[in-house]
């Protein structure tokens, strides 16, 4: 069976963003044909804007090797006065996040909640 995960970040804790990125990198290098999507919503959109996360560079990186998709809610990012603009270069905006996470795990998505 393929390896399909999507994960579900909410947290503002830069702790957290930091493991993603490490959880995103260890399951690519030990499966290379996983497909990996992260989605933002809630408090958790400072991961992926250019001026406050601090794991950008990490982003950048997965990103650039095209090892995970990064998807905004739009919802969300209104709530937070966040732009596209405002967004690391690659990262993706979807009209709703929780719709996102019930799509992903209909095409077969595995589902991850991640938590402090």
């Amino acid at each position: 069976k393929p390896y399909n995960v999507v994960f579900d970040l909410t947290t503002a804790d830069t702790e957290v963003h930091a493991r993603v990125v490490r959880w995103i990198n260890g399951i690519k290098e030990e499966h290379p044909d996983a497909n990996i999507v992260v989605v933002f919503y809630g408090k958790s959109l400072h991961m992926v804007t250019s001026q406050q996360s601090t794991v950008a560079e990490g982003l950048r990186k997965i990103i650039a090797a095209k090892k995970a998709t990064f998807s905004v809610c739009e919802v969300a990012m209104q709530v937070h006065s966040i732009k596209k603009e405002d967004l690391l270069p690659g990262v993706q905006t979807v009209p709703d996040g929780i719709y996102e996470l019930v799509k992903k795990q209909a095409e077969g998505y595995g589902y991850i909640k991640v938590v402090n």
